[in-house]
């Protein structure tokens, strides 16, 4: 059992764990090679470079997700953490300036428990866009005020306490990044009831955002206890880095709250519900259905079993799942019901997810495909089957055969 967990979670995560890795060698020889820069060079020329890129990106990145964020909240959440990280850089900056030595002396000085604290508020200012990512209207001002009250009872100890509580209060991010790891599951959950392809809605992109500033959280708590420039070189070009992808990422990143919101109004709207009503009088063995309809536009008097027959005889004729875009709300085409009704039909018959349901029948019609043409590419055959993209197909085919499709097919031979 724990080997075919363990075989599943690389098959899904295989492309995060080599991000993770790249991404913690990068940070190790970037620490080992930032040691032989001169501490006045780091200092006085390539740190305010890095705080004017920072600031630059920033406050650029907030424009353009403040201009598209097309009613997304996240994105003007991400926005948000964007100006509040160029606007620390820019008085950071503006302090070099008037007290270079003082201020942007990294290798002379430790940092302060404010400077632990204003980390720690950058850290969970950070966090914000893929908490609203995952649970949409969550995160109000009462849950904020909750989240940062520990902070501020760490800050008020390490004032009355004899000892330094810097370790722990570095570690707090973490603490956030923990419950936000707990809203994952229920997020994938909820994908894979509604969609057919997980691209660019899964949490892929929030594990990689995620092991970024898991990342940088590191860095950080390392440069709370040493004294070398290279503390903040390695930092500050890693956060340029990290601003840049994730600022990408979500303008491009499809919101599939927003789709599903649309899709239910579409619905509620449509005047085709009556007309796929009447396409169902007769099911497709011929049979009569007492059907009727409700003021909410729900079919009644229809018993499971004509459901499966009208549900499997859709499947089998029109063939909607070639469509990449499938959705659970296309299926309102032939069982005009609410989503939730919708989603526990499919949980309770056939005992898998909407997602899985999907798949399953692509990769049956892709063994139909590779049986009947062989000489056909597999690439081919993705993309004919509704599959996004050749690796998509492989993983998903290698999941639910045990083998990859080439192996199937060499043997059917």
């Amino acid at each position: 059992m724990l080997r075919k967990q363990i075989r599943e979670f690389w098959l899904d995560y295989k492309s995060e764990v080599f991000f993770f890795l790249v991404s913690v060698c990068m940070v190790v020889l970037s620490t080992w090679w930032g040691r032989f820069i001169p501490d006045k060079v780091y200092d006085n020329i390539l740190t305010p470079i890095f705080n004017t890129c920072t600031i630059a990106l920033s406050f650029g990145g907030a424009w353009m997700l403040f201009r598209r964020s097309e009613g997304i909240r996240a994105r003007r959440l991400f926005a948000v953490a964007l100006l509040v990280w160029g606007t620390c850089d820019l008085i950071y900056l503006v302090g070099w300036a008037v007290a270079p030595h003082r201020v942007m002396d990294m290798a002379a000085y430790e940092l302060t428990t404010y400077e632990l604290v204003l980390g720690n508020i950058l850290g969970w200012v950070l966090l914000l866009y893929p908490t609203e990512a995952l649970r949409p209207g969550w995160m109000n001002w009462k849950r904020a005020f909750l989240q940062l009250l520990p902070l501020a009872a760490l800050m008020a100890f390490d004032y009355i306490m004899p000892f330094n509580l810097w370790p722990v209060i570095a570690l707090y991010p973490y603490m956030l990044l923990v419950m936000l790891f707990s809203h994952m599951r229920a997020y994938r959950k909820w994908c894979e009831d509604n969609f057919s392809s997980l691209d660019n809605i899964d949490v892929r992109w929030i594990i990689r955002y995620s092991t970024m500033l898991f990342i940088v959280g590191i860095n950080y708590v390392w440069m709370c206890s040493t004294h070398y420039h290279t503390r903040g070189f390695t930092q500050q070009w890693f956060v340029v880095i990290m601003i840049i992808y994730a600022t990408e990422h979500i303008l491009f990143r499809k919101d599939p709250w927003r789709e599903v919101r649309r899709d239910d109004v579409q619905c509620t709207n449509s005047p085709t519900t009556s007309n796929n009503l009447k396409l169902l009088q007769t099911l497709p063995n011929g049979e009569a259905s007492n059907l009727q309809t409700l003021p909410n536009g729900e079919a009644s008097n229809l018993s499971l079993a004509d459901d499966i027959r009208i549900f499997e005889h859709w499947m089998a004729e029109e063939k909607p799942y070639l469509n990449p875009d499938f959705q659970l709300a296309d299926i309102r085409a032939v069982m005009p019901k609410n989503r939730t009704t919708i989603s526990q039909f499919i949980n309770s018959t056939y005992g898998c997810s909407f997602f899985q349901l999907a798949n399953r029948y692509r990769v049956e019609e892709a063994q139909r495909l590779m049986s009947a043409h062989p000489e056909m590419k597999l690439s081919d055959i993705a993309s004919a089957c509704g599959f996004s993209s050749l690796a998509v197909f492989s993983r998903t085919f290698t999941r639910q055969t045990g083998v990859c499709p080439r192996e199937w097919s060499a043997t059917k031979k």
